[in-house]
């Protein structure tokens, strides 16, 4: 698929995982061109070139996708989140960065185990400082879904302190054919990334196979 040109540039960290693969070909198939960032541009790369929509898919090193790129996601685990923020920083100047990462702690992974922080938004935004929009986004949906091609009945919780940069994700989300709803400030991504862990028990509990999301019912009426 050629890029749409009016679409603003992705990037997605750690985009060789399962989580970042999956948002990846749901953003390549949506028309926006994607760079993906692995510590090792080959292994960025290869992951492009397997892509069935390499056409709009390139890979580089984390800080040079980042770069690259007009929005970055950030999709790397708990472990690694602080040495990839700080090597990132140097590219993110002015960016919105969707930071992804749920504080999971092995291997009691289903157990809620947040940092003294308040949350992993919340490490993200000290370490990137105020000149970075972070947005706290796509913790409660699983690799295995976003890997469909197909609309998800599936609900992104939100969360940001700067209101241009989650209506701009809310609009994304929505382009990759899930539905974005803004859950208030950053310092409530804690909810959401507590919930990954109740969301994992009950994947083991109950055997969901693709993995159980989040959807918020009710009429809703405004934006």
């Amino acid at each position: 698929m050629t890029a749409d040109s009016a679409l603003p540039t992705i990037a997605v960290v750690g985009g060789t995982g399962d989580l970042g693969s999956g948002l990846a070909r749901r953003l390549a198939r949506a028309g926006y061109a994607v760079v993906i960032g692995s510590r090792a541009a080959e292994k960025a790369a290869d992951a492009a070139a397997g892509m069935a929509t390499a056409g709009n898919v390139r890979g580089l090193t984390n800080r040079d996708a980042a770069a690259a790129a007009d929005i970055v996601i950030l999709t790397v685990p708990f472990a690694t989140q602080g040495a990839i923020l700080d090597d990132i920083r140097p590219a993110v100047g002015g960016k919105i960065v969707v930071d992804t990462t749920v504080p999971l702690q092995p291997p009691k992974v289903s157990r809620v185990q947040l940092p003294a922080e308040g949350s992993a938004a919340q490490i993200t935004q000290t370490v990137l400082g105020d000149g970075v929009a972070v947005v706290s986004a796509f913790h409660n949906v699983s690799a295995a879904k976003l890997a469909k091609d197909e609309a998800l009945d599936c609900d992104i919780l939100v969360f940001t302190d700067d209101k241009e940069a989650g209506a701009a994700i809310v609009d994304l989300i929505a382009r990759i054919g899930l539905r974005g709803l803004r859950g208030g400030p950053l310092a409530n991504s804690a909810a959401a990334e507590a919930m990954t862990s109740v969301l994992i028990a009950i994947n083991r509990r109950y055997k969901v196979s693709d993995g159980a999301g989040i959807r918020v019912t009710g009429e809703l009426t405004g934006a």
